[in-house]
């Protein structure tokens, strides 16, 4: 009998459809909108956004399986991938490996028949050769390797996005300090090695904050945005506040409850543990995935509870633009493309 796919390739499943459905044969919606007054503005597909944030509801998933957290990195990567960078170039990938560097995707397409199928075959092991392909990136800093959610580089540029994503559902006032603290250290490790990068932070907070403890609320805010402001920090800050029934909230993120599970493992961060699949790539049956997406739980964002500053649409414009600006013209074409003819 063949083992239960793990939480991890259920949520990877799902999240796949989920972008899928949104982009029918990879041709994704143009994100960029001309308003009456001429101004052209990034517009997220926050519903999208909706959906993969109910698939670690639907599964129950705690903290420390890191897929509530993996819901930011899939929705901003997919908003990559919208606004018309390579769909190799920008991980994690929407197909299993979700880290393909694009020397190896363009062998795969180049190779025909029993060459092309034994490369993938290999590609998509459990246990694929290290190094060529992975479930994570780590970029080297100043002084040391860091974990990065989404990723966009290259060999001949180097990193070009760096965004760190981070998620908090419970315990505010024992991990909020630290996840930021965190954050703001990894910026300048990252920003030393990698001037030209686009470097992003991305914090997921549930909405119950605002109401529990609105005084770290306010505090946490404040700091969020402060910094987006340092020059030798972020480039930009995004606050998504995630809204959804208690009746809805696992054990794993009740108040009572630890939440670490959102925390870098620094021994695979820094190449010393195992860096494994960690489940992606188990085969989850297609009626499964069907009936998670006609029963996934409703999670709504709360913008009226973030600041402009702190607004999602802002962050991916600034990023998106920083990456066009910082190459030559022959760079990204498709993204300069969508950026010059908005809806």
């Amino acid at each position: 009998m063949a083992a239960e796919p793990s939480i991890r390739s259920k949520a990877w499943a799902i999240f796949d459809r989920i972008c899928a459905d949104a982009a029918p044969e990879g041709g994704h919606t143009n994100p960029w909108v001309r308003d009456v007054d001429g101004t052209v503005r990034y517009e997220p597909d926050f519903p999208v956004l909706q959906r993969l944030l109910g698939v670690p509801l639907y599964l129950e998933a705690p903290t420390t399986t890191g897929v509530p957290a993996l819901a930011l990195d899939v929705w901003v990567s997919y908003e990559l991938r919208r606004a018309g960078f390579a769909p190799d170039a920008t991980w994690p990938r929407a197909e299993h490996p979700r880290i393909l560097p694009a020397a190896i995707a363009n062998l795969l397409r180049a190779l025909k028949g029993k060459e092309r199928a034994q490369l993938a075959k290999r590609l998509a092991s459990p246990t694929p050769m290290k190094g060529v392909v992975s479930a994570s990136a780590n970029i080297l800093g100043k002084n040391y390797l860091k974990q990065v959610d989404v990723v966009m580089s290259d060999w001949d540029t180097g990193p070009e996005l760096l965004i760190s994503t981070k998620r908090m559902d419970s315990s505010f006032g024992k991990n909020a300090a630290n996840r930021v603290e965190e954050s703001y250290g990894d910026a300048k490790n990252l920003r030393l090695r990698h001037p030209l990068a686009a470097l992003g932070f991305v914090y997921g907070l549930r909405s119950t904050i605002l109401t529990e403890e609105p005084k770290k609320a306010r505090w946490l805010i404040d700091l969020l945005q402060k910094l987006g402001r340092e020059d030798d920090a972020y480039h930009a800050v995004a606050l998504i506040m995630i809204e959804y029934g208690e009746d809805l909230a696992s054990a794993s993120t009740r108040d009572d409850a630890a939440d670490d599970g959102d925390a870098d493992n620094p021994f695979v961060a820094a190449g010393i543990d195992d860096d494994s699949l960690q489940g992606d790539g188990e085969e989850v049956p297609a009626t499964a995935v069907d009936e998670a997406l006609a029963n996934l739980p409703s999670v709504k964002i709360r913008h009226d509870a973030v600041p402009v500053g702190l607004n999602p649409a802002r962050f991916l414009e600034l990023m998106i633009r920083r990456v066009i600006d910082a190459t030559p013209v022959d760079r990204h074409e498709d993204a300069r493309e969508r950026l010059a003819t908005p809806l």
